[in-house]
């Protein structure tokens, strides 16, 4: 039985600007867990850098997605990164952290990786779709995976891959926390 395609289906904020972002974090900031991914345009070639473009952030009613192309870490973005109030949970965590570090001096503080977690349950097969596969019953797309983050305009594709990705992260933790696991 194939599982049902599954994205997030509420309200996307896509923002580009220093003092929307600051509003957009303090919102953020009233949460204790959110989801948490980012992204950066796909490099094909041994040795080419990758930065990181956007910063993707759900709690439970919202995503943001934080167009840092355009603002550079700000400080807002930074106390987030280095709040030990808010739970930052996240799939495959360290190369995130690594990447953001490269562009804002930093400690990151109070980050799950569900990668890390899931094989203390007997998973072997962990990653995004995976889990989202093994723990909620739904398949989720990842075909803009390696779209160009950089460019001026996201497309409707990469907005709702960016924040499916971020959302699944908090549906796979609360379910795991309704499952007494964490």
């Amino acid at each position: 039985m194939e599982l049902p395609l599954s994205s997030y289906p509420g309200k996307i904020h896509v923002l580009t600007g220093v003092k929307e972002i600051d509003q957009a974090i303090a919102e953020i900031s009233k949460s204790k867990v959110v989801g948490f991914d980012t992204e950066a345009r796909p490099t094909f070639k041994k040795g080419q850098i990758r930065n990181i473009s956007l910063i993707q952030i759900a709690t439970r009613t919202e995503v943001y997605l934080l167009r840092i192309k355009e603002t550079g870490l700000i400080n807002s973005i930074v106390d987030f990164l280095e709040s030990d109030s808010i739970m930052k949970v996240g799939i495959g965590l360290d190369d995130d952290k690594q990447l953001l570090k490269r562009l804002a001096d930093f400690e990151p503080t109070n980050f799950l990786d569900l990668n890390v977690e899931m094989p203390n349950f007997g998973a072997e097969k962990i990653g995004a779709r995976n889990l989202s596969a093994m723990l909620l019953k739904i398949r989720i797309s990842k075909s803009a995976q390696t779209s160009n983050w950089e460019n001026p305009t996201l497309t409707h594709k990469q907005v709702q891959y960016a924040a499916t990705d971020a959302w699944i992260c908090l549906e796979i933790y609360q379910k795991l926390v309704e499952w007494g696991h964490l």
